[in-house]
């Protein structure tokens, strides 16, 4: 029987037994890897939470409950569970099915996600303003045990206990375990904790024994004493129960029933509870199962045998920075290598294996990440770290105070820098040169291709001020088919030379750029192609004459408007009073941009090589 076809809404699967509750769990698995093997997407991690999913739509009443999805790459089986299983051919696709939740898709969606440990505290609202209310429904926030070393979520944690109100957190556990000599005793309290008499009778018992004259209050408090006790020797989760938690657990994350009733008591209590599971990542498909790093973001790849179809020989921004850091690090003991949980994404895997005493992954803790580095560029060290421009907003204080206040030599390598295609909105990293271009005493540096970045790497770590290197996802690009010179000194670079008009880019879109100027030669329109290398501070030396010259002007670059190089380079306009000049800004507008590829967003934003023709004909009132 297919399941999943007759599923509309959650309610669809509260009518199923037992057994087909885990067939449908079967079922689910085979559709996911059918359609992410098609489209790509993050695979291992929904293979991972079937079950639980399965078990929280079969207790509660979504909507009208809410669950909170921690990051948000892991909501596949809630999408599927919530009738949008017939929307999965476009996964990620332009303008198809989101791989996060979004609430413009559907009312079950109750929060959009894509970065992470943020859950905690947004359930915790969301039950103060239901408690406010009068409203009685669930409150669930699903967590992974890797966003918990968010620092905001030990800050929720905080917040939420020893509260006389009911709030559900599910630790999603997919890496680490617990000992299996204490799981009968721990189940055991399990149950006796939840179970509606026992909270009764701890009622009773405190009721009766205070009215006893002097005596009662010394005896409950004997009885507590040794109640403590015995949850310090036997509980797994004491660290939460002393933060005002029930805990309950570890759960078999891949038991439906199991999960169901302990979702079901946990509902019961009045009173914050913590729900431990423990889940395999990539369960159900072998290779997942093995290398579940591997597919927890993957591209279009072969179910049969899990090789990535179509793949890829070129080399990426990433694995470049990745291997020039090894040879610094290799003349320089001084060099140290931090990421954010991020390990293999931003190419630190060679470095973590050549040298391991000088690399740091500190888990999904930007903030920590950039506050470490200061202490460790204080004490005489050389830190470089490696993080996505979208993650690094999260650390946005602690690059302005504990570095750039301060003035350390750290090295900021921040990967995916602009649009990074399909996982949209939340990852793009299209704000990076807005939030950091005013910063005091940092320097920002962006690469036209891959022998650039290595050029501007050996720059940085010898400076002895705070350096910025952004570069995008993907492939590296050679531009010594036109530059010559690739010595980092301060100074823009002048690719092209012409009268008429001034094309003034930035990273990957330099080489776009150089690509419109030799069309617009073709149309006897002489363009200058001008490669800022240096964001900030800017070459007014080489800058200002050519816009002086020209009068013309169109900087492209992979950024928002606000705050971008085009009105850096408007304020240099004005600062310096130049009159009569044409300036156009392309750039990404101000606004949240979907998923889609690089080349569609490109095309229906007018970031092409196209579109920078058309603009500059317009320019030139052509």
């Amino acid at each position: 029987m297919n399941y999943i076809k007759n599923i509309k809404s959650p309610d669809d699967i509260k009518s199923l037994s037992e057994k087909e509750l885990d067939l449908l769990a079967c079922e689910i698995r085979d559709f996911l890897i059918e359609k992410v093997s098609k489209s790509g997407g993050h695979l291992a991690s929904n293979l991972g939470i079937v079950e639980l999913t399965i078990a929280l739509h079969f207790v509660l009443n979504t909507p009208y409950d809410k669950i909170i999805w921690d990051v948000g790459h892991q909501s596949y089986v809630h999408k599927i569970l919530t009738g949008r299983w017939h929307q999965f051919d476009g996964l990620r696709q332009f303008e198809g099915l989101s791989g996060f939740p979004k609430k413009a898709e559907s009312p079950h969606d109750i929060f959009d996600a894509g970065h992470s440990s943020n859950s905690i505290s947004v359930g915790l609202g969301i039950v103060k303003a239901r408690d406010i209310k009068n409203e009685d429904f669930s409150v669930v926030s699903v967590i992974g045990d890797g966003a918990l070393t968010g620092g905001i979520a030990f800050e929720a944690l905080n917040n939420a206990g020893y509260k006389n109100s009911n709030f559900i957190i599910i630790i999603n556990d997919n890496e680490m375990s617990i000992s299996q000599n204490i799981g009968g005793i721990s189940s055991y309290l399990t149950g006796l904790r939840t179970a509606p008499a026992y909270t009764q009778v701890k009622k009773q018992v405190k009721s009766i024994l205070n009215k006893i004259p002097k005596a009662g209050n010394t005896i409950y408090s004997g009885l507590e004493k040794f109640r403590d006790a015995v949850k310090y020797t036997l509980v797994p989760g004491i660290v939460f129960e002393e933060l005002g938690f029930t805990f309950l657990g570890p759960v078999d994350g891949h038991n439906i029933q199991e999960l169901i009733s302990v979702i079901q008591n946990a509902r019961n209590l009045e009173c914050p509870v913590i729900i431990h599971t423990i889940t395999k990542k990539g369960k159900g498909y072998l290779n997942a199962e093995k290398q579940p790093h591997r597919f927890h973001g993957i591209a279009p790849f072969d179910p049969e045998t899990g090789v990535v179809k179509q793949s890829s020989n070129h080399v990426t921004y990433s694995k470049v920075f990745g291997d020039q850091l090894v040879k610094i690090a290799d003349g320089d003991e001084r060099i140290v290598a931090i990421t954010a949980a991020m390990t293999d994404g931003t190419g630190l895997k060679p470095f973590s294996h050549k040298h391991p005493h000088r690399f740091f992954d500190v888990g999904i803790a930007e903030q920590h990440a950039v506050s470490f580095a200061a202490g460790l560029a204080i004490n005489g060290m050389k830190p470089v770290v490696s993080i996505y421009s979208t993650f690094l907003q999260r650390a946005y204080d602690e690059i302005m105070m504990d570095i750039c206040l301060q003035n350390l030599p750290v090295v900021l390598c921040v990967d995916r820098s602009g649009v990074v295609g399909e996982d949209g909105e939340t990852h793009h990293g299209i704000y990076d040169i807005s939030y950091l271009s005013h910063m005091p005493n940092l320097t920002i540096l962006s690469p036209k291709d891959g022998i650039e970045l290595q050029a501007m790497m050996a720059y940085a770590v010898k400076l002895d001020q705070p350096c910025v290197i952004k570069y995008p996802r993907g492939k590296a690009g050679d531009m010594s088919y036109v530059s010559q010179d690739y010595a980092i000194t301060g100074k823009a670079e002048i690719l092209k030379e012409g009268s008429d008009i001034c094309l003034i880019a930035v990273g990957r879109m330099v080489e776009q750029a150089y690509a419109a100027a030799e069309i617009l030669q073709e149309k006897d329109i002489a363009a200058s192609v001008i490669n800022t290398r240096f964001i900030k501070p800017l070459d007014e030396a080489t800058i200002l004459p050519i816009i002086n010259k020209t009068k013309n002007i169109i900087t492209v670059e992979d950024n928002t408007f606000t705050g971008g190089v085009g009105n850096i380079i408007a304020s240099l306009i004005q600062r310096n009073q130049l009159k009569g000049i044409n300036q156009l800004m392309m750039s990404w507008p101000d606004e949240f941009i979907e998923h889609g590829s690089v080349k569609e967003l490109d095309k229906k934003y007018g970031l092409t090589v196209e579109a920078i023709v058309n603009n500059a004909l317009k320019v030139m009132d052509r």
